[in-house]
């Protein structure tokens, strides 16, 4: 099998280690130059969203769901095309850029809007050490960038929601020999943006000043060159950052940028970590995912793999069907919340988020779905019976098994390095989430608008295990229209 570095880029502004230097030059062009597509910011319309300072915007504000989320400088609600070049390709009229440079311009969009780094205090706890630009609110943003019950761990990663931004941050403790630090010296380094897509690519370098941070506290040089070259040109009013990618940009580029690609830990992908974690639970959290429901996953430090978990969540529910889902809530990632987060999720009416914080669990109105590590458990009685699993749930989970082998198999034995886990995981329930609404529109257009046991099957759904299910999935979405035959009666 072909192993992918679990390393980021390497970036003009990292301080590098003698022993990465002879391959700076590499580096830079790799970055100059982004060869993955899969990289640009760009989501499955009814799962991507993007925010403004003014709330959250759904890809439906703008197209009806027909582009997915990117981030621009023009202010929200207005039509922003893919900025236009000087160089023309070969063959193309003047006016005219290729869909490769209509992508990048339309990547570079995506830029950073405060650094910092937080430091924990052994009287004061955790503390706002250093930002950029000292202006921003970054309120809160220490108790995000070092989790609860980090000093457990030596280090960690952590996405967050900070306001209308997204998050990430590097966390490290030291030992050191110093009795005011009582053994142990601990920080995190930072980045805000206005969508959490292309965090990733920074991620090494975070990693990397952190651990300078820790060994000369006070080094800010390379944050400040960080954050000059890379900063967000806000409008005046730090209104309307977020635009959608056009959707001629977005048609061509379906099967490569489908998804946000986030830093994989392990070569095999957060979707493989995902599977196996979970195994046929997946299958539950899928149709809770698919409900929008509000969903919050427990778990004790290190956070980075339980943020990918919200990640891959989130990939559950995607539907590329124009129209539907215009009216359900958009099913948001938090990815790492604490207490100080519990005003935000009371006004939520679908998410994924994380935490390391117990007191959630005896928080019940906040949270429709509580999993704690396999444990997937509901106070709500309407949903209980969901978290039983179907006969027709087992057979998808044995089939996603089976592609999942196969695709191993052909990397291992054929060297295919252009499929992915990530691809295969989502493009799997995408096409079952098509498969689910295609059937429901045509049954809804038919002179029969009656669901029978043959048109549940045609879904891929159980007639029996999965009519509560059904009945769920009609009031959300909005198909009340639609009868429902005597023959689907609970088993």
């Amino acid at each position: 099998m072909v192993e992918r570095s679990d390393r980021a880029p390497l970036l003009d502004w990292e301080e590098v280690p003698s022993a990465e230097k002879p391959g700076l030059a590499h580096d830079k062009d790799r970055l100059s130059s982004p060869s993955n597509s899969r990289a640009l910011g760009c989501t499955v319309p009814g799962f991507g969203w993007s925010t403004s300072p003014g709330g959250p915007r759904s890809v439906s504000d703008t197209d009806s769901g027909s582009a997915p989320p990117a981030t621009s400088i023009t202010p929200a609600g207005t039509d922003a095309p893919c900025p236009d070049t000087d160089e023309h390709p070969s063959g193309s009229a003047p006016g005219e850029v290729s869909l490769e440079n209509r992508m990048v311009k339309w990547e570079e969009k995506d830029q950073i809007v405060s650094v910092f780094v937080v430091t924990f205090n052994t009287r004061s706890g955790n503390m706002l050490e250093w930002c950029l630009p000292r202006d921003m609110d970054l309120e809160g943003v220490e108790f995000k960038a070092i989790a609860s019950g980090s000093h457990r761990v030596t280090t960690d990663f952590i996405y967050f929601r900070k306001g209308c931004y997204f998050g990430l941050a590097c966390f490290a403790n030291m030992a050191v020999e110093s009795a005011v630090e009582r053994g142990a010296r601990m920080k995190s380094v930072g980045i805000l943006s206005p969508s959490y897509t292309l965090l990733y690519r920074y991620m090494s370098f975070l990693e990397h000043q952190v651990r300078l941070q820790l060994q000369s506290p006070g080094h800010y040089s390379p944050l400040e060159a960080f954050y000059e070259d890379k900063r967000a040109l806000l409008p005046p009013s730090g209104e309307g950052v977020v635009t959608a990618c056009p959707a001629t940009a977005w048609g061509a580029t379906l099967n490569h940028s489908m998804h946000p690609e986030m830093k994989i830990t392990h070569p095999a992908g957060c979707m493989s970590q995902f599977i196996r974690f979970f195994g046929e639970q997946i299958m539950v959290l899928w149709k809770l995912a698919l409900l929008r429901r509000r969903i919050l996953i427990f778990s004790p430090p290190p956070v980075g793999v339980v943020c990918y978990r919200v990640y891959c969540c989130c990939c559950l529910a995607n539907i590329s069907i124009p129209g539907v889902g215009v009216a359900v809530p958009e099913f948001r990632p938090f990815f790492y919340v604490n207490v100080a987060d519990i005003s935000a999720l009371e006004n939520e009416l679908a998410y994924v988020a994380c935490t390391t914080e117990k007191i959630f669990e005896e928080k019940k109105d906040l949270y429709d779905v509580y999993v704690d590590n396999q444990n997937v458990k509901t106070c709500r009685e309407g949903l209980k019976p969901l978290l039983r699993l179907s006969a027709a749930d087992r057979d998808k989970y044995r089939k996603l098994t089976e592609q999942r082998q196969m695709l191993l198999y052909s990397q291992e034995e054929n060297g295919d390095c252009v499929s992915s886990e990530e691809d295969l995981f989502i493009l799997f329930f995408l096409e079952q989430n098509n498969r689910i609404f295609q059937t429901l529109s045509e049954v809804a257009g038919s002179p029969d608008p009656t669901l029978t046991q043959e048109s549940v099957r045609a879904m891929g759904l159980d007639p029996h295990g999965d009519r509560l299910f059904l009945l769920h999935l009609l009031e959300i979405y909005g198909y009340d229209t639609l009868l429902v035959s005597d023959q689907l009666c609970c088993s």
